[in-house]
């Protein structure tokens, strides 16, 4: 019986007011982890109109400048112009800061322990060059062209900072078969034409990155500005958070989250690093050919430094026995937080640059977590 079914995922680009916030956390611990490799940093932000406000838990040795380094990122993003409603200018920053819990403290510092219990999950797919789900893959690759355009063309200066993409794609018997949709939403000034947008869109965003990744650039409906008109965007329009695009920021629905987000938290939250230690560990396996698609489930008790629970799922696409497979990723990944800090080198800063397009998937060297460098340990073990 053939299996046909679509799938839809979004992306938003680093002016979106979700993403700002993630960005300044992120921003925040780049700044503190660098000069003090043990913090203990939950940061969260909010943007609205004309202010940014920064609070949670923070534990350090080091002189950390919030709003300087809050304003910075404004500024990067592009919001420079105080008719947005938003700008790196005159926006106002306030901060409410407290020391981590001495109880987490217990835990975590003293017996090196997951920050807090959860459960995380780490998925790969063989469908994109970069291991990931092809709708999530596109989308990311338009957001990030079309905050490219807005910087770059001359022709396009018009647009602003704020925007979201999406694609859908037909699946049939587990493969992606064809683009269904794609809808492309970019904030913009006034005095644009829609007809204008639609076509700058269509061809220095949607079908450029179509033909970068050898597809066609035909056939699908596209959707630019569906209501005909965002003028009005950023946190003047929409409140942002950090972490409100955790789907966003992992495979855009496809595999499973285990709810916790990622921003603004040091490695010793498990939310973060072990969902990063379990992308390495899905991504490997795929590499590896020991399957067409993986997803690993971890599963963390507060304070403790074992998983209370490991998980391999090949979704029936395994070249072996899945168990095998288990037991072999149990006894070849330290999945301690410890263990996983360590092996990915996760007390340096680089995370505000995580914190828009995409964790997973991305070709960058700081991305640790999306090194193939298990393929052939695990050859060795499984072959």
């Amino acid at each position: 019986m053939d299996d046909s079914r679509l799938i839809t995922s979004e992306s938003v680009t680093e002016g979106h007011p979700d993403k700002i916030s993630d960005q300044i956390s992120d921003a925040i611990l780049d700044d503190i982890i660098a000069k003090d490799p043990d913090c203990k940093v939950a940061c969260e932000t909010l943007t609205t109109t004309g202010l940014v406000c920064v609070a949670g838990e923070i534990t350090t040795t080091a002189y950390v400048d919030i709003p300087t380094i809050a304003r910075a990122v404004v500024k990067d993003i592009g919001y420079t112009d105080s008719r947005y409603g938003f700008d790196a200018e005159t926006c106002s920053v306030i901060t409410s800061i407290d020391e981590q819990s001495p109880d987490i403290r217990r835990g975590v510092v003293d017996n090196k322990g997951a920050g807090d219990q959860g459960m995380m999950f780490g998925y790969a797919s063989n469908e994109t060059k970069t291991l990931m789900p092809m709708p999530i893959f596109l989308a990311h690759r338009m957001a990030e062209r079309l905050a490219f355009v807005r910087r770059n063309l001359k022709e396009m200066e018009y647009l602003r900072p704020d925007g979201k993409t999406q694609v859908t794609v037909e699946y049939q018997n587990g493969a992606p078969k064809r683009i269904g949709a794609v809808v492309v939403s970019s904030q913009h000034d006034a005095d644009v034409e829609s007809d204008q947008i639609r076509t700058e869109i269509k061809k220095n965003v949607v079908e450029h990155v179509l033909r970068e990744n050898g597809m066609n650039t035909d056939g699908f409906k596209l959707y630019v500005n569906p209501t005909g008109r965002f003028v009005e965007g950023g946190p003047k329009a929409d409140c942002g958070l950090t972490g409100r695009k955790i789907i966003v920021d992992t495979y855009g629905g496809v595999g499973s989250h285990g709810g916790g987000a990622f921003s603004g938290k040091d490695p010793s939250k498990v939310d973060r690093s072990a969902t990063y230690a379990a992308r390495h560990i899905a991504k490997n396996i795929v590499a590896a050919g020991f399957a067409d698609r993986c997803q690993i489930q971890l599963a963390y008790a507060i304070g403790e430094r074992e998983p209370v629970s490991m998980m391999v799922d090949t979704f029936g696409t395994g070249q072996g026995d899945d168990g095998k497979l288990n037991e072999t990723v149990k006894a070849m990944f330290d999945l301690t937080p410890q263990g996983i800090i360590e092996r990915l080198n996760l007390k340096r800063p680089v995370y505000r640059k995580t914190a828009a397009y995409g964790h997973f998937g991305r070709e960058d060297a700081d991305f640790t977590w999306e090194a193939t460098d298990y393929v052939d340990k695990l050859k060795s073990k499984l072959s």
